[in-house]
């Protein structure tokens, strides 16, 4: 296997402590930090580190960090965005359930960077029983004098707080979560200002994902051009993939980016190849919101080259043979996957878990799912295939936050790489549908 350097000791017993997880190392980069950098030395190390938002977007951390407005007498506010709401995704809670004082190092150091004296960890709503780790882990690291007043004698002051989202979706998308933490509903702003001028309360804000935060801890430690040297090209470091699925070995791996996509989903030390013996159908590289891939595009790009776990390698190509690295939720279909449901399936969760704020993506999402929902009951007309096209055209490019194009995208390439079973679903009996995916029951529509 690969470098680890955020998962090197989750196995350790009793890690989640302070005690054990200070004795492996931890805390360092809140001493170096804190005793031998300044603020912006530390910001300067992230970006030599190339270090990318591991939320979905892959927008360069250090740069994100440099945006930040710093006028005379106001506050700033760095915001660990841990609404980890993306179906196929799971990897942030392993981090915060395994090594809660990683990510409470990661704020430390990152705070001390961006000059915050109150920070605050915003968790997804189902995540309750993780909220009393952290709570604990925070506790601990008062406790010891790594949070408070005047952490080891620097003059630096620093309150972490945790708070609880209520389950929506759309509290993910940065503005959203700005928004429900000042106690409104969650709904995206829009942009300019960016949060880096106006955020939180109206202060400059920087909004960070838990594995990018948790990711500082090895840049400063190790240094930034030490980190860039793991990788590839503009995808540096390491990245963690939530893996599931028809996987023989389903789970949280950590990767060194540029390892190619047939090695992670075949090789021994990764997940060993698709379950029960399966041919693989399909795959979604980095969470629901992100387009298709067939099979046939697991080892070659349109290009003939290996495709490679980065940023670029799986985007190479485009959309029409392309995807996204995004959050890292890699979803395996063996071949008895009916690809028309998980569109639907994707599709139902999208269109419950829009705002409502946009038209295109309120009408839109609504209208996709009812659409697939009758195309994977037998209900439907070879011309709903060509009507999901237009509608995904009205909503791409027209919200004011991303979930229109994470509902969108998904659709129209399960109807770009698999547009014969959509035939085959408006063709065949239902009984026959029934037969051929093994479903009990197919409800119909009223």
């Amino acid at each position: 296997m690969g470098r680890r350097l955020l998962l090197e000791h989750d196995a350790v017993p009793g890690i989640e402590t302070f005690d054990v997880y200070r004795k492996n190392g931890g805390y360092r980069s809140v001493e170096k930090a804190l005793k031998t950098m300044s603020p912006q030395e530390v910001v300067e190390q992230v970006q030599l580190a190339g270090l990318r938002g591991r939320g979905g977007a892959g927008f360069p951390t250090g740069m994100k960090w440099s945006f930040l407005a710093k006028p005379e007498g106001v506050p700033r506010y760095l915001l660990c965005n841990a609404d980890e709401s993306e179906p196929g995704t799971f990897k942030d809670r392993y981090l915060m359930e395994k090594l809660p004082h990683l990510l409470i190092e990661g704020m430390i150091t990152s705070s001390y960077a961006l000059g915050c004296n109150l920070s605050f960890i915003y968790i997804r709503g189902e995540y309750m029983w993780i909220l009393e780790i952290l709570e604990k882990a925070i506790a601990e690291a008062y406790a010891k004098g790594f949070l408070g007043k005047n952490i080891l004698g620097s003059g630096f002051d620093l309150d972490l707080r945790v708070a609880p989202g209520g389950g929506a979706y759309i509290c993910g998308e940065e503005t959203a979560l700005i928004e429900s933490l000042e106690g409104k509903r969650g709904n995206p702003r829009i942009k300019p200002p960016f949060p880096a001028v106006k955020g939180l309360w109206g202060c400059p804000t920087v909004v960070n994902n838990v594995e990018s935060l948790a990711a500082v801890v090895p840049i400063v430690n190790d240094g930034g051009e030490e980190y860039a040297k793991i990788g590839i090209g503009k995808s540096t470091g390491t990245k963690l993939i939530s893996a599931c699925g028809n996987l023989a070995r389903p789970g949280v791996y950590e990767i060194e980016m540029g390892m190619t996509v047939e090695e992670f989903i075949y090789g021994d030390d990764w997940c060993r190849g698709i379950a029960n013996g399966k041919k693989l159908k399909a795959f979604v590289p980095g969470g629901s919101s992100v387009p298709i891939l067939p099979h046939y595009l697991v080892t070659k790009t349109a290009a003939g080259d290996d495709r490679i776990m980065s940023y670029e390698g799986l985007s190479e190509g485009g959309f029409a043979s392309g995807s996204m690295l995004g959050s890292g939720g890699f979803i395996v279909f063996d071949e008895d996957q009916c690809i028309v449901r998980n569109t639907w399936n994707f599709a139902r969760f999208y269109a419950h878990e829009s705002c409502g704020q946009c038209s295109p993506c309120r009408e839109g999402t609504a209208w996709m799912e009812k659409v697939l929902h009758r195309l994977e009951n037998g209900q439907g007309y070879m011309h709903d295939i060509d009507l999901l096209a237009e509608i995904n055209k009205k909503i791409e490019g027209n919200t004011i936050c991303p979930l229109g194009d994470a509902a969108a995208w998904p659709v129209a390439a399960a109807i770009r790489h698999f547009r014969d079973e959509f035939e085959w679903h408006v063709n065949q009996p239902i009984e026959s549908q029934k037969r051929n995916f093994g479903l009990a029951s197919v409800p119909t529509l009223v």
